[in-house]
């Protein structure tokens, strides 16, 4: 295993963790905890006690300024802080992890199949990726964002913010210089990164973003609501492995499970009608492919399935949309229902979600959901997923303009 962070038994379990105690710390700002606060502020109060295990220089790495430049500063990539903004799990002590833990756990749910789940399971993924990458039975880990992945993803963006004017502002994540493996690039759950994109309130706006490889949560609040929870990327490689003590994950087996239940229904003139002209090695609406929708919707429209194929369509997008808290994914799904004769569902490859390019596509008046198979990175023999969750007015909070 990678040193840092690594989860056993769904906790996190600090390993070599830089931290600085004792009189070195720099005292931080405490801020307000109400421990019967719910929905929105029982948020922001995980979000400042996280904050208040922090010294100033780690709250400064922490707390950014909600600008378009920082919302969009997330990759599928092992690129580390080189494309991300925040704070470094590597970097922080068993409370300080303990503390963020929890701050995902309230955004994100806690029961089976919620995001904060997945978000376990996607970091066990990485920490397994780095062992096999370790002892030989993967290429050596690319050393910076023009990583090796990007190269077999030609689709995939290193770095959303390139140019000096909307580059990424804010304090590089405390014990995080920029450099080696959390700077540069890198597998393991110890380089993932947390921000608050504006101060956690219940009457402004702000966006908590966790991420790191195959990972992207970005949820967006404003006057004490969710006012979106997309972008959401993630993917998984290998897709499924048995640990030693015995349990088999398969963090991603729910979201293909559905996107196979609905392609399965579909008939062969219906399957015709479906199919894309296009093929696709990778999601089209990934990392700085913000508001980039197609203008024209392409596959079968929804109104033309059955009810009961109809109902497999919905139930195909719930996986992505229970990625944040029951409440908002209640109103979204309802959301989607009502839009749903307008939906299109489309595919590209095959529909056995077991090859390269197999890909498939939900798109409706707001909802867009991709789900593609790529050939293995490190476990060559295998395919691994990618997968990103949009809305078409909600990314974001529908808080910035992309053109």
């Amino acid at each position: 295993m990678a040193a840092g962070v690594v989860l056993v038994g769904g906790g996190f379990v600090a390993a070599n963790a830089a931290t600085t105690t004792g009189a070195a710390r720099k005292a931080g700002v405490h801020y307000p905890v109400d421990k019967k606060a719910n929905g929105v502020a029982a948020v922001v109060s995980a979000a400042n006690a996280f904050l208040n295990t922090l010294d100033s220089d780690q709250q400064a790495a922490t707390v950014l300024d909600y600008s378009q430049a920082n919302a969009t500063a997330w990759s599928n990539l092992p690129c580390g802080s080189s494309c991300r903004v925040g704070i470094q799990t590597g970097s922080l002590s068993d409370d300080q992890l303990a503390a963020l833990k929890n701050v995902l756990k309230v955004a994100l749910g806690t029961g089976k199949g919620t995001g904060y789940e997945h978000v376990l399971e996607t970091l066990l993924a990485d920490d397994q990726l780095a062992s096999a990458e370790s002892s030989g039975s993967g290429p050596a880990a690319p050393t910076d964002s023009a990583s090796s992945e990007a190269s077999a993803d030609p689709s995939a963006s290193a770095d959303p913010s390139a140019t000096a004017t909307d580059a990424p502002t804010g304090t590089p994540p405390s014990g995080d210089p920029g450099g080696g493996a959390g700077g540069g690039a890198g597998y393991g759950s110890d380089i993932y990164l947390m921000a608050f994109l504006g101060t956690p309130s219940v009457d402004g706006t702000w966006q908590l973003q966790f991420g790191g490889h195959h990972l992207a949560v970005n949820v967006t609040y404003k006057d004490g609501k969710v006012a979106g929870a997309s972008p959401f990327f993630t993917g998984v490689e290998p897709t499924s492995w048995t640990a030693d003590d015995g349990t088999t994950y398969e963090p991603m087996a729910k979201f293909r499970n559905g996107m196979l239940a609905l392609t399965g229904s579909l008939s062969t003139e219906q399957l015709a009608k479906a199919k894309l002209s296009e093929s696709f090695n990778d999601v089209l609406l990934g990392p700085g492919e913000d508001g980039q929708f197609p203008e024209t919707k392409e596959g079968i429209k929804a109104s033309e399935l059955s009810p009961k194929q109809q109902k497999l369509v919905l139930e195909a997008i719930h996986p992505w949309v229970a990625g944040v808290d029951d409440a908002t994914a209640k109103k979204l799904m309802k959301t989607y229902a009502r839009e749903l004769n307008e939906t299109y569902i489309g595919y590209s490859g095959g529909t056995g979600l077991d090859t390269q390019g197999d890909y498939v596509r939900i798109d409706g008046p707001s909802v867009w959901i991709e789900f593609v198979c790529q050939n293995g990175f490190v476990y060559q023999d295998k395919v691994h997923y990618h997968t990103v969750y949009r809305d078409h007015t909600r990314d974001y909070g529908n808080e910035f303009s992309f053109s």
